[in-house]
């Protein structure tokens, strides 16, 4: 980025800039199953938050056994659940009888099922109808409120009520208390894996946080995987990232919106990720239509108002590219390449 003051400037180009959603309305949110997963809602439900859409199973294995006496003749349909018999499901390994599991396929009279054990479910983390159901694939759901975009999501999905940090504030062990328990807090701009760890502990439900560390994300998925192979019944966790891993604030006008729908209940996703929440009652902030962030390069993260286009400009190393002419809050004015600009709408 270059820090002389141009002589040119051109009030025009904004529409330039590329466009970031501020929110999505009715997102379509997927939810992904394994093999042996079993699916509890059909295409074109209405579901509620909170209701059981599948059982998850972990440690799944494929078990052979002939066909069961009394069984349809005809091919089972891959995905078909079989509920096994009453030897299968009480005596386990050494069971004479067949497992519960999900039908793979069948070949010459024997049927391949994948059996799991461990069962978890998989809870609707928002209102909406089910779009689809694909069996060892994927549910899934068209929400029915609206969704604020990340850009990654680890964990969850996950639902509890809204906690605003204030922005200037990173998520620290002493700030967690027990009357955060089944709350989804919002905070500065990072937050490291032994405090999202503690989190969990606390009984915290999810972070929304502006950027995590690819260290501090493999350390946190570390730790997760070792909870999960030691216990059962594990309460759902997730945290949103919504910019990166650079570290840079909230931008304003998601900071507004979080605000503006703190202590109501939310939702985290994977798939897109993003928090969901109801959108009715809620106004959304308004947007200087010349409202530009900064997304990348050394003054990552501060915002300012557009100028002009600059055109093509020489930068660091030489290299030329297309930039605008922004003016940060503190009244100076720096020209980006239009590469590192994002705008809301």
């Amino acid at each position: 980025m270059s820090d002389a003051r141009p002589a040119a400037r051109i009030a025009s180009g904004l529409d330039l800039v590329v466009v970031r959603p501020l929110t999505v309305t009715a997102p379509l949110l997927r939810f992904p199953l394994a093999p042996g997963d079993r699916p509890l809602v059909l295409d074109g439900e209405e579901v509620a938050a909170g209701t059981t859409l599948a059982r998850r199973y972990r440690d799944v294995h494929v078990e052979v056994f002939p066909r069961p006496e009394g069984s349809l003749r005809a091919s089972p349909a891959p995905g078909a659940w079989w509920p096994g018999t009453e030897a299968g499901r009480a005596r386990g390994r050494g069971r004479r009888g067949t497992p519960p599991g999900e039908i793979l396929f069948d070949v010459g009279d024997r049927w391949h099922v994948a059996v799991g054990e461990h069962e978890e479910a998989l809870d609707a983390p928002a209102d909406g109808r089910i779009d689809h159901v694909l069996p060892g694939s994927g549910i899934s759901l068209h929400a029915a409120g609206a969704g604020i975009p990340g850009v990654a999501a680890v964990g969850g999905p996950s639902r509890g009520r809204l906690v605003t940090f204030p922005p200037d504030a990173d998520l620290r062990t002493g700030a967690l208390d027990v009357g955060l328990a089944g709350a989804i807090v919002a905070v500065g701009a990072r937050v490291d894996a032994e405090t999202l760890t503690r989190c969990r502990a606390t009984g915290l439900r999810g972070v929304v946080v502006a950027n995590l560390s690819d260290k501090e994300r493999r350390d946190f998925l570390a730790s997760e995987a070792r909870q999960r192979a030691g216990y059962h019944g594990l309460a759902p966790f997730a945290v949103l990232i919504l910019d990166g891993a650079v570290r840079r604030p909230i931008a304003t006008p998601v900071r507004s919106l979080l605000e503006s729908i703190d202590g109501r209940e939310v939702a985290i996703v994977g798939d897109p990720p993003m928090l969901v929440f109801d959108a009715s009652g809620v106004a959304l902030p308004e947007i200087p239509a010349d409202l530009v962030r900064i997304a990348s390069g050394p003054a990552a993260g501060r915002e300012g108002t557009w100028v002009g286009d600059l055109g093509i400009r020489r930068f660091r190393a030489g290299v030329r590219l297309r930039a605008g002419l922004v003016r940060l809050d503190d009244g100076s004015e720096v020209a980006v390449p239009l590469a590192d600009l994002e705008r809301f709408a």
